[in-house]
């Protein structure tokens, strides 16, 4: 992909956007953990908690690139990111994680929680960056001020303006949609650029259809 051409900016934008809305969760865990620590700690902990969590995400972003090229996989992939997207748009999200009591304690939380919530900030961002290694190191740069200060401004913007997550969601199916036809074994089935194309604004009205059914579900059931 050539540095700062159209696909390249569009492909680092989809990034931006999903570090918006996949790591503010993971934020919120960051401050969560170091709660019960002294003022004086607090900053300390999520400097290194967040380095730890940062250099674990790099690593493990790194080695999904990799995989990806394996055959079959940019499939499987897709079709994980789309249950990926449909589940920020339909989930009740909670942060029930337990504040560390000493200073390693609130870091091992830090780092174990988010590399078990990072999992899907990881594959986004992996897929986003169609094994462009220089997209998945800006889109890790990006990550890191929005899991460290981001999180109190995500969370008030997306309370005041919901329509974020849609978007987001739009986004990740946008990705997922693109790993699937960028798979070697399907590209043939995807040539026709009026299909392909199609393909990508079914998938993603779909992601969206199914999180507002869900929902609405969900309320009728409520």
């Amino acid at each position: 992909m050539e540095l700062f051409s159209m696909e390249f900016l569009t492909a680092l934008m989809a990034i931006v956007m999903i570090d918006l809305v996949l790591a503010g969760d993971n934020a919120i865990v960051i401050g969560l953990a170091a709660r019960k620590l002294p003022k004086n700690q607090q900053k300390k902990v999520i400097i290194w908690g967040t380095f730890g969590a940062i250099a674990i995400r790099a690593a493990a972003t790194l080695i999904v690139v990799w995989l990806l090229k394996i055959p079959g996989l940019l499939l499987t992939g897709g079709v994980l990111l789309i249950w990926i997207a449909i589940k920020l748009l339909t989930e009740e999200k909670g942060h029930e994680v337990k504040a560390g009591e000493s200073f390693w304690a609130a870091i091992r939380t830090i780092i174990i929680a988010d590399a078990l919530m990072g999992l899907d900030n990881v594959l986004a961002v992996a897929g986003a960056a169609q094994g462009d290694w220089v997209l998945v190191i800006l889109g890790l740069l990006i990550s890191i001020p929005i899991v460290v200060w981001g999180s109190t401004l995500i969370l008030k913007w997306v309370d005041r303006f919901p329509v974020i997550i849609t978007i987001g969601a739009a986004i990740l199916g946008w990705t997922a949609s693109k790993m699937i036809v960028s798979e070697p074994f399907l590209k043939q089935y995807f040539a026709n650029p009026f299909i392909k194309y199609g393909f990508e604004l079914v998938i993603v009205v779909a992601v969206i259809l199914i999180g507002r059914m869900i929902n609405a579900k969900r309320k009728n059931v409520e």
